[in-house]
């Protein structure tokens, strides 16, 4: 559950025009749509009516139940919503006070990289795998996608060895490949520091131990899944590495961008 103190609460709820039971110009309909589209969330479910039917009351218990993050990412995109709608309740310093809360609950995710675990190239499978991981951490359920990670890795460097020119075949096993694509790294000059290439390569028998995850302790088979604190822990792990190779190779493609200076003869 969120920790929304009731100070915060009274603020929001004055920012959300949620007095009368309404809130801000939602309907139902688009009220269940906004939280579909930013959350995944169905808000007409009866989890949430527990504290009557009305949106406002709905959201109240929305409030209560969900995690920081994913309350905090509700109160962003309502404010976004409502600043963009002209209907926030008009009162000085308020909407910046409602956005602080919302940037505080979202410090609170259990996965901080989440945001590197998105698709890499314009293809629909990859695209799927990335949209149900971040679904189960939004849900605070990353057990549950052990196998899709292990999917969505796969995919990743995959898509990594391919633009280094490393064949790819699936009788290659993941942390074969992975330590192909180090190694042009490497050789390449890419990697500034003997410490930043053992942790890389480290990474290597990480992943070659993710296989037996993925077999024997995930969703992928008819299998007891592995606890909440080690599977947090392995996404927390690769997403990490996953943000470090991303932020590595932008900076890569970067550098490799020609120069363009100005014609020295232009007459000025």
């Amino acid at each position: 559950m969120s920790d929304i103190s009731s100070i915060e609460r009274r603020k929001l709820e004055r920012l959300f025009c949620m007095s009368s039971g309404y809130v801000l110009n939602f309907s139902d309909r688009t009220f269940g749509e906004f939280f579909d589209e930013h959350t995944r969330f169905d808000i007409d479910a009866d989890t949430y009516r527990e504290r009557g039917t009305s949106k406002a009351n709905r959201l109240r218990c929305f409030w209560s139940i969900e995690a920081n993050h994913v309350v905090g990412k509700i109160i962003e995109a309502m404010i976004l919503y409502g600043q963009s709608e002209s209907c926030l309740f008009n009162e000085l310093g308020l909407t910046d006070e409602c956005w602080k809360i919302a940037k505080r609950l979202l410090l609170d995710t259990p996965v901080a990289e989440l945001d590197a675990l998105t698709a890499t190239v314009d293809e629909r499978d990859f695209e799927t795998v990335a949209q149900h991981i971040r679904e189960a951490i939004e849900k605070n359920q990353p057990e549950a996608a052990l196998d899709r990670l292990h999917t969505f890795v796969i995919k990743y460097v995959r898509t990594l060895c391919e633009m280094r020119g490393i064949e790819v075949n699936r009788d290659k096993a993941l942390h074969s490949i992975f330590g192909e694509y180090v190694k042009r790294l490497r050789d390449a000059g890419h990697l500034e520091s003997l410490m930043t290439e053992r942790i890389i390569k480290s990474s290597i028998s990480v992943l070659e131990a993710f296989n037996d995850v993925r077999n024997n302790k995930s969703l992928a088979h008819d299998n007891p899944i592995l606890n909440y604190e080690e599977s947090l822990l392995i996404f927390n792990h690769v997403a990490s590495s996953i943000r470090f190779i991303k932020s590595l190779e932008t900076k890569i493609k970067y550098d490799l961008q020609p120069v363009t200076t100005m014609d020295a003869d232009l007459p000025f």
